[in-house]
């Protein structure tokens, strides 16, 4: 280690107080981090690119300092879709300081990744105080049955008013409106569970009629609309 002329020079002067790192709320617990291997916890963080043309949302369940699970959703870029499939094999066994300095190929995951290392070396996880923490694979909980994210898509103009496209439901096929023509209601088609049912050897036409859903007060409508194109 090499020394500047005047540090070198200087008497030495004894260390006196000596202040540990705070502790931070860790899987149940209170612990003092002061390697990697100390980090534990799962966390949620959203991410942006530099033209914020899309944004990510990144899952990561950490053990030990390694990522042992991820969940890397996208939305707004096509481009994304690809750099998530090529996320979700990087981050798996690395460090979280290896996986903050490694190029996750989108800004916006790359982004995420910030976020989260943030939270997580803060104590500020999903479950710092969760006993033992979440296992791995907690992060499909998210998603429900159908593995699906859950997305809300809506367009709307002064001039023609809202459109649902898509809720948490699923996609929309549908929009109830009352007698003044405002929303009352809507109808979806769960996709995800539609899908299981066509994969099992269900006809199509039939897991269509049972993953269509209404919400609201469908039913009730004094005219129904195509959300994409009427």
């Amino acid at each position: 280690m090499n020394f500047s002329h005047e540090v070198d020079a200087m008497c030495r002067v004894a260390k006196g107080a000596n202040h540990p790192s705070a502790p931070i709320p860790q899987e149940g617990l209170w612990t003092r981090a002061k390697e990697i291997k100390d980090i534990f916890g799962l966390t949620h963080g959203v991410g942006w690119c530099a033209p914020q043309q899309g944004a990510c949302k990144l899952t990561l369940n950490v053990k030990a300092g390694i990522i042992q699970e991820a969940l890397v959703e996208t939305l707004g870029c096509s481009g994304m879709t690809h750099s998530a499939a090529m996320a979700s094999e990087i981050l798996p066994g690395k460090t979280i300081l290896e996986a903050l300095n490694t190029d996750l190929v989108c800004d916006a995951i790359n982004t995420a990744m910030r976020e989260l290392f943030l939270q997580i070396v803060y104590g500020r996880t999903q479950s710092a105080f969760s006993e033992d923490g979440l296992p791995i694979g907690a992060g499909l909980e998210d998603l429900g049955k159908g593995l699906r994210s859950q997305v809300g898509t809506m367009f709307g103009t002064l001039a023609k008013g809202p459109r649902y496209l898509e809720m948490a439901e699923g996609y929309v096929t549908r929009v109830a409106l009352d007698a003044d023509d405002e929303v009352i209601g809507y109808e979806f088609v769960h996709l995800g569970k539609m899908m299981e049912m066509v994969k099992k050897g269900t006809d199509a036409g039939e897991a269509l009629k049972k993953a269509t859903g209404s919400y609201g007060r469908f039913k009730e409508a004094a005219k129904y609309i195509d959300p994409r194109a009427e």
